[in-house]
């Protein structure tokens, strides 16, 4: 259980409030690179960290970042030309570049220098491998960016997806720290004896509940859910939490995987959930899958594919629009229950009636409300990890606030280098130092990128 007033200290995290402040230490996945495809595109709705921006790609390709009213008399910018190395606001002419100088003027006198001290706020960007970084913070030069090595390396196939969350960016990460929700959400309905024995599913399905060890590590904080394998051996499933917002799940082998999930707020209630995977090498993955309960094309999934707008099974994205929540949206929601099948459920085939693994994520997230009251919950063993870093957060923002402690990994990249994943360890094996070798199996940098960080 968390108090109302360290619930209220853990989820705004808007200009001002200590955990808003601790996210502005960290760059953030801001735009999918293919979100501005173009130079001197249409400009993007951006609303991050509770702020209306206005992203634009300009003539040279750099990406600005800037506040969507322009600081003249407060027309938005979104309604901008995007030409010749900046943003013109359409009501008065004024032009603004990726820094937020006005450098232009035309409304005023030719021999005016007015131009010249006018600045809007804006953010620095990088562009890196399909994802465009935004820094909020307070430091002229930012700090590094993290060591994402899903972000690094440019491999084959390359999938980055966006979700829109509409709920707090805690109910979502806690979502993916609960990792015995898996047995029950998504594949409840799956039956030991259509399991291959020895897999990682049939330890999991043969053993629903888990054990936990938890520990907190200079990234953030760490799991191990163990269940019995055989005489000798458990099966283990490890992740992480680092700071900010970041969760790395245990989807498949430890080792041959390279994933990242992000939970960045767009503000106190709304949240995009980015999901980056790459496999690295082909290391037999002892994982049979179960594949998504109620598997199987339906009309809604074909005619959004022939539209380009299902990026992954079960899915179906609405065509984006252009207003502050118009991105990356299903067309399972609450307001249509997300589209639960409750003939799936009654039968079998469905342990939840929900389509999708993400559909039912956000089921089970959202209906919480927006801002969950935790003072209300019941928390047992299996959530000792969600209890862990809720400490963690608030402690690493209290120290922030209170003494400017800076948080864990803002000036040391390297610390984010880490996998995930499932893994057969005999019982005498500590499960954090026989994993060490592939949790750390950090391929290095792509040279490609390198050299494009370099000259940036």
């Amino acid at each position: 259980m968390l108090s109302q007033a360290d619930n209220e200290y853990l989820c705004r995290i808007g200009p001002g409030t200590p955990m808003g402040n601790l996210f502005r230490q960290y760059w953030l996945p801001a735009i999918r690179s293919d979100e501005l495809p173009a130079p001197d595109c249409p400009p993007l709705r951006v609303k991050l960290l509770g702020e209306e921006l206005i992203g634009f790609r300009m003539t040279s390709g750099k990406v600005g970042l800037i506040q969507n009213a322009c600081p003249h008399r407060g027309a938005s910018l979104f309604f901008g030309r995007n030409e010749e190395e900046g943003l013109r606001c359409v009501y008065h002419g004024w032009k603004f570049d990726a820094t937020g100088q006005c450098v232009d003027m035309p409304s005023e006198p030719a021999e005016s220098n007015f131009k010249n001290k006018v600045r809007a706020r804006a953010y620095p960007t990088h562009e890196r491998n399909g994802i465009i970084w935004a820094y909020m913070g307070p430091r002229e030069v930012p700090p590094p960016l993290p060591d994402i090595e899903a972000n690094l390396l440019n491999k084959d196939p390359l999938k980055i997806q966006v979700l829109h969350r509409a709920c707090n960016w805690m109910q979502g990460i806690e979502g993916e720290l609960d990792t015995v929700h898996a047995a029950f959400l998504h594949f409840g309905s799956a039956k030991l004896e259509n399991v291959e024995p020895g897999t990682f599913n049939y330890y999991h399905i043969k053993n629903r509940d888990a054990r936990f060890v938890v520990r907190d590590t200079e990234f953030g904080a760490s799991y191990g859910a163990y269940r019995p394998a055989e005489e000798d051996t458990y099966y283990w499933r490890i992740a992480h939490v680092l700071f900010p917002c970041y969760a790395v799940p245990p989807q498949g082998a430890l080792g041959p995987k390279v994933q990242l999930n992000a939970y960045v707020p767009m503000d106190d209630e709304h949240t995009l959930q980015w999901e980056i995977f790459i496999n690295v090498d082909e290391t037999p993955n002892r994982r049979s899958s179960f594949g998504a309960e109620m598997a199987g094309s339906t009309a809604r999934e074909e005619q959004a594919r022939a539209q380009g707008n299902a990026r992954r099974p079960g899915t179906v994205y609405l065509p984006n629009t252009t207003g502050w929540y118009g991105r990356f949206n299903l067309d399972q929601n609450l307001a249509n229950d997300y589209l639960i099948d409750r003939e799936a459920q009654r039968s079998g085939r469905s342990f939840s009636g929900i389509p999708g693994v993400r559909q039912q994520d956000m089921a089970v997230t959202e209906t919480m409300g927006p801002i969950y009251k935790r003072h209300q919950e019941h928390l047992g063993t299996s959530d000792s990890m969600i209890i862990r870093t809720r400490r963690r957060w608030i402690a690493a923002a209290k120290a922030l606030e209170e003494h400017g402690i800076l948080p864990p990994g803002v000036d040391d990249p390297t610390i984010y280098r880490q996998r995930s994943g499932e893994i057969i360890l005999p019982r005498s094996v500590d499960w954090w130092e026989g994993t060490k070798e592939l949790r750390e199996k950090f391929q290095g940098y792509d040279e490609r990128i390198v050299e494009l960080v370099n000259q940036a």
